[in-house]
């Protein structure tokens, strides 16, 4: 798997977009993120260590993109601007499972699908 950095014009130092560093050094599927980190809402702390355990992600690293979801997700400027789109307002302490709820599809698989591609704009640099 190859991972992509961009390089700005002016100092030439590749870097990654703020919204995929919480990923870490660690490449994962972006629903591997998603699902771990709606099933450790409402862990205790040895529920989620054993679950990342499960999964094979380091526990600070799931640790992470739970506080991602929690903390920054909802100050970037593309939830800023799409989430007045959801009628009820999405519950942003229940993120990403009350933003999953919302997409309404037949099946999970296509509820994820449909998560995923409006979350494909936090991935694109401008």
């Amino acid at each position: 798997m190859t991972r992509f950095s961009f390089c700005c014009d002016r100092c030439r130092k590749r870097s990654t977009p703020p919204s995929v560093r919480f990923l870490g050094r660690r490449v994962y599927l972006a629903a591997l993120v998603v699902l771990a980190s709606i099933a450790r809402l409402d862990m205790t702390s040895a529920q989620a260590a054993k679950l990342d355990r499960i999964l094979g992600v380091p526990h600070r690293t799931a640790g992470r993109w739970s506080h991602w979801w929690r903390q920054a997700f909802d100050k970037t400027i593309f939830w800023q601007s799409t989430r007045s789109r959801f009628m009820p307002p999405v519950a942003t302490d229940q993120l990403p499972a009350s933003l999953l709820e919302r997409f309404q599809a037949g099946a999970a698989a296509d509820q994820m699908r449909l998560l995923l591609s409006f979350l494909t704009p936090l991935s694109i640099v401008t």
